[in-house]
């Protein structure tokens, strides 16, 4: 029966035994046998009472229904408690809920089944194999009650068999009973099929009788009845010898026993079907220590082909793992391998590698995707587009002083450190190209050089012509004598000094921490694995950013105080308002640059946004600069010619004194053509040479 069970891949089912060594030992031996091979849980167990109260078979079958996955029910019961658990089935409205597995006393008997062949749809049942006797059905069809008086109990077959009554004081009135008349014949009068276990009664009497003789063979050897020693016979080694017996039983197999007293298991299995409204029990298979069945014969309640389930728990679907519920081995609950995690077995999930993710049903792990920013991405194509405009722009001005060289305005703009600046300008707008390149050692390298260098340059050379501007009009209204290094090489050696600085500190950086191409699987690890990207990018933290932008920053600042020191020089003498103007316009791009990059850290677009923030950044500071600082000498130069002439040269003294009187007494005199003080003191002035311990250095407007 385990066997059975095991073959329909049942593993949750519930017992009825009635009460009884029959049902009880039967149940008991189901459960030990189940356990010990596994795969076989029990939903309920329930026994039927010798004396059943009223109601006591619906109690069992609201039992039974407790767990409605548990449809099997295997019953070792007599066939009134079968028949009556049936009905109770059917009254409950089960019909073909339940499937039922029944023992041998079930077997393919038809009372417990008749009038409720519905509910017992399906049923399977076991019987030993067995062989119908030729010389018993000749023997038993003979017998009447004048040749069989030995048996006590053949009277009352005879009458049940025919239906009558041995005395005719029995009868009773409207009983339906008539007298047995002794004519009556087994097989005519009445129905008769062989008793299936006949085969095994005659094999246990032989059984005894074998025994007997191979006691009485050890114990009376040569003598004829009983002897001494086997008056009385002993029990034990009686059942000893039994226990040793092995001949042909009557049918030809072999009678023995094992071990255990119990003879070789040889079973037929029935199914209880009905077809075409007929219902009959149908052999589907054998047992002869292994099962034999024959599934496609089989049919259940409705007529279906399909077995019906009996299980605690549905098997868990790819990528769930099993829980097993406590003290029940056959149930579990399904729970999914979530996130990151993959089905490493049955009864465990476990984490995909850091670089992995798992795939769709979560079965395995998959590489993640590697992305970053692509030339065709709209984050990189404005960028570019600034980065290409601003180019052209610096060497259309680049251009344009060469071309112009020698002429007032490009001179007076300090030629040596224009270019420096317009240098600076132009590696701001070349950034962009790296920051959006494929990061790999070349290119990361070019970033942590070029990304901090182009605004050291540009700023520096802005901070050393603020602070030149500063000192000249500092020391010129307390002295007649020129301040230090202002000549354009001094200048130029400021600038690579400031400009140095930056390059010093990329070259440690780059002793401690070579510089690489890494991939972050952290960036955009989402908490939707399909979501997860790795981003291929530099190894340049956001600190580290900061840390490389940070001396640029300070040069801005820095230049940004001298020129707001400088605010009251008047812009016809030099260029410190529009210096000015794009240092506050500076430092208003870079605190707005700040928040936005540091505030979508921990956005889904992070490499995208911060990157596109980064390098526009840098492009509109290189604009303002070029745009404020050489657009109008350019259109100047290029629709002005007239104003782009020499002026005469006067004195730093004269050039101080007119600046500050004309800005003390007349404010708008500074507004004149071509920078020209409205001071007579400057009419006076030429240039003049002076003793070798006293310099004056003639300037125009402006080279200041």
């Amino acid at each position: 029966m385990v066997d059975i069970v095991k073959a329909m891949r049942w593993n949750f089912v519930s017992t009825v035994a009635s009460e009884g060594n029959y049902g009880e030992s039967g149940v008991d031996a189901f459960i030990h046998k189940s356990r010990e091979d596994g795969g076989v849980c029990i939903s309920q167990s329930v026994k039927i009472p010798r004396e059943p109260k009223p109601g006591e078979f619906g109690k069992v079958i609201r039992r039974l229904r407790e767990n409605p996955n548990a449809r099997v029910v295997i019953i070792f019961a007599n066939e009134d408690d079968i028949r009556r658990l049936l009905q109770a089935a059917k009254k409950a409205n089960q019909t073909g809920h339940f499937i039922w597995v029944g023992s041998d006393s079930w077997g393919s008997k038809i009372s417990p089944v008749l009038h409720q062949e519905e509910m017992a749809e399906g049923a399977v049942t076991i019987l030993p194999k067995r062989q119908s006797i030729r010389g018993f059905d000749r023997y038993f069809i003979s017998r009447t009650l004048e040749n069989n008086r030995r048996n006590i109990w053949f009277a009352e077959f005879w009458e049940n068999n025919f239906a009558c009554k041995l005395s005719r004081h029995a009868l009773k009135k409207g009983s339906g009973l008539k007298k047995c008349t002794n004519q009556e014949r087994i097989g005519k009068d009445s129905n008769y099929e062989q008793e299936g276990k006949v085969q095994f009664v005659i094999d246990a009497v032989y059984s005894m009788a074998h025994a007997l003789h191979n006691m009485h063979r050890e114990l009376c050897p040569g003598k004829v009845g009983l002897c001494s020693r086997m008056d009385p016979i002993n029990g034990t080694l009686l059942l000893k010898h039994i226990r040793m017996l092995n001949f042909a039983g009557i049918a030809g197999n072999p009678v023995l026993f094992n071990g255990n007293g119990d003879a070789p298991g040889r079973y037929e299995i029935y199914q209880y079907q009905i077809r075409n409204r007929t219902a009959e029990y149908k052999i589907i298979g054998h047992w002869t220590d292994q099962l034999y069945l024959n599934i496609r014969a089989m049919h259940w309640p409705g007529g279906g082909r399909q077995i019906p389930y009996s299980i605690c728990s549905h098997p868990c679907q790819a990528g769930e793992r099993k829980k097993i519920v406590k003290g029940i081995p056959c149930c579990w609950h399904c729970e999914r391998c979530d996130g990151y995690q993959y089905q490493a077995d049955t009864y465990s999930c476990k984490m995909c590698r850091f670089d992995l993710r798992p795939n769709e049903n979560h079965t395995a792990c998959r590489p993640i995707p590697i992305v970053k920013l692509e030339w065709s991405s709209p984050w990189a194509v404005i960028p570019v587009l600034i980065s290409v405009v601003g180019i052209m722009a610096t060497l259309f001005v680049v251009v344009t002083f060469i071309r112009y060289n020698d002429t007032p305005i490009v001179k007076a703009s300090g030629r040596e450190l224009s270019y420096v600046l317009l240098t600076g300008i132009f590696m701001c707008y070349a950034t962009t190209f790296l920051m959006i390149s494929a990061p790999d050692v070349g290119i990361c390298s070019l970033r942590r050089i070029f990304l901090g260098l182009g605004m050291s340059i540009s700023y520096a050379a802005l901070l050393t012509k603020t602070n030149r501007i500063y000192r000249i009009f500092e020391q010129g209204s307390m002295s007649v004598s020129a301040p230090r290094f202002i000549s354009p090489a001094s200048q130029l050696v400021i600038t690579f000094s400031l400009t140095s600085v930056q390059l010093l500190g990329v070259c440690i950086w780059f002793g401690v921490d070579p510089s690489q191409a890494i991939i972050d699987y952290e960036d955009q690890r989402m908490a939707n694995p399909d979501m997860a990207r790795g981003v291929l990018k530099c190894d340049i933290s956001d600190l580290s950013l900061i840390c490389l932008l940070g001396y640029s920053m300070l040069l801005m600042v820095t230049c940004t105080v001298y020129a707001i020191k400088t605010r009251g020089v008047p812009e016809a003498f030099n260029e410190a308002k529009p210096i000015g103007f794009t240092m506050y316009t500076t430092c208003i791009i870079w605190l707005a640059f700040i928040p936005i990059f540091f505030g979508t850290s921990q956005s889904t677009e992070k490499m995208y946004i911060q990157t596109t923030t980064l390098t526009i950044s840098v492009s509109l500071s290189a604009s303002v600069s070029l745009g404020m600082l050489y657009m109008p000498k350019v259109y100047v130069i290029l629709r002005h010619p007239e104003q782009n002439v020499p002026k005469r040269t006067r004195s730093l003294k004269a050039v101080v004194t007119a600046a500050t009187m004309s800005n003390k007494f007349n404010p708008k005199a500074s507004l004149r053509p071509n920078g020209e003080a409205k001071s007579e003191l400057c009419e006076s002035l030429e240039t003049q040479a002076f003793s070798t311990k006293q310099t004056y250095i003639s300037y125009s407007n402006h080279a200041i």
